[in-house]
């Protein structure tokens, strides 16, 4: 087969994938499926919020800060990784390189920031519902907002532009190094560190944060059992309500997790132990990872939004244009 290349008339330059039309265009189908779903479920997200003003809770800002990066990571990332993932080539120069692969992973680690703040507002909310306002309160969620942009912004932004990513492999980083080409490389030092801050200490303290948050929603569940028992014979349905609560808390949080560490936990393993392998993981297989990753971007809206009975009403007024008519803001959405 006839072997080509990103740039013809250069040397060193990358190869193109030698898919047929026959892989590439299911590929591109179902990567701008991917990038349409995330662009309209966090775009529904960010109307909601936005327009109602019922919604304006600090929780609420907390969800609309995340969509907004998983939006700008549909729309500003995921558009070019599309082209460089099916044509192995990268087209849009050398210096907008370094830019999508910073916002790339500075998006994608602010969005599991988020993720991690909003399981601590969960905490809250469960575990000290009496003090919960007190603690969560403006200040502190915009504290979240502004930590879960910045730190990983000065992060992403820092170690590709001074190329922190290729200290300690830079002999062979221009061996594999081609012109056309814009591979996320990490050595084994900045492949570990990234993956423990974007993902391994934020998905840990996810992990503990629920698991607490489950044991205690089961043993509220269980007192609530426990109170309702005189009631079992007048009330026959009242005895299901605890254990009704329990399951669909554990299944929340069973997605919640799921989601994540599904989404995640490929990426960044062979992110953390590639490395140390001698870059034995085919490129085509991290590339496969990124876009799985890119998924958690896709199900948020639906996990942390679909499952509001306010937002399924609000998705309903949006479909309708009912946004549009007067005094729509004040529409209330659920009973305090």
């Amino acid at each position: 087969m006839l072997i080509q290349y990103c740039y013809e008339s250069i040397n060193r330059s990358c190869e193109k994938n030698g898919w047929s039309n026959s892989i590439k265009i299911p590929m591109y189908i179902f990567m701008v499926g991917t990038i349409l779903t995330t662009l309209a479920g966090n775009l529904a997200v960010i109307i909601s919020i936005a327009h109602f003003k019922q919604l304006h809770t600090p929780t609420n800002y907390l969800i609309l800060s995340m969509s907004m990066v998983d939006f700008m990571l549909g729309s500003l990332v995921m558009p070019y990784s599309m082209v460089r993932s099916v044509e192995n080539c990268w087209y849009f120069g050398e210096i907008f390189c370094k830019i999508h692969t910073s916002t790339d992973i500075m998006l994608s680690t602010s969005s599991i920031f988020h993720l991690s703040f909003i399981s601590v507002d969960k905490y809250y909310a469960v575990c000290d519902p009496l003090r919960y306002k007190s603690r969560i309160n403006v200040y502190v969620i915009l504290m979240m907002i502004f930590i879960s942009w910045v730190v990983p912004a000065i992060f992403a932004f820092t170690m590709i532009f001074c190329e922190l990513n290729i200290k300690g492999a830079e002999s062979y980083f221009n061996q594999v190094s081609c012109f056309g080409g814009c591979v996320v490389f990490f050595s084994q030092t900045s492949g570990l560190v990234s993956s423990m801050l974007s993902f391994y200490i934020p998905g840990f303290v996810m992990l503990c944060i629920y698991g607490k948050i489950y044991v205690i929603a089961r043993t509220q569940a269980r007192s609530i059992a426990a109170n309702h028992i005189h009631f079992q014979i007048t009330i026959g349905t009242s005895q299901n309500i605890p254990r009704n609560r329990e399951r669909k808390a554990a299944k929340t949080l069973g997605i919640i997790m799921g989601v994540f560490i599904i989404c995640w936990s490929p990426f960044f393993f062979c992110t953390a132990i590639d490395g140390f392998l001698r870059y034995a993981i085919p490129r085509i297989v991290v590339d496969a990872f990124v876009w799985i990753g890119y998924l958690n971007s896709t199900f948020n809206p639906m996990v942390y939004a679909f499952f509001y009975m306010w937002f399924q009403r609000a998705l309903k007024m949006i479909l309708f244009g009912k946004v549009f008519q007067h005094d729509s803001s004040r529409t209330i959405l659920y009973s305090e």
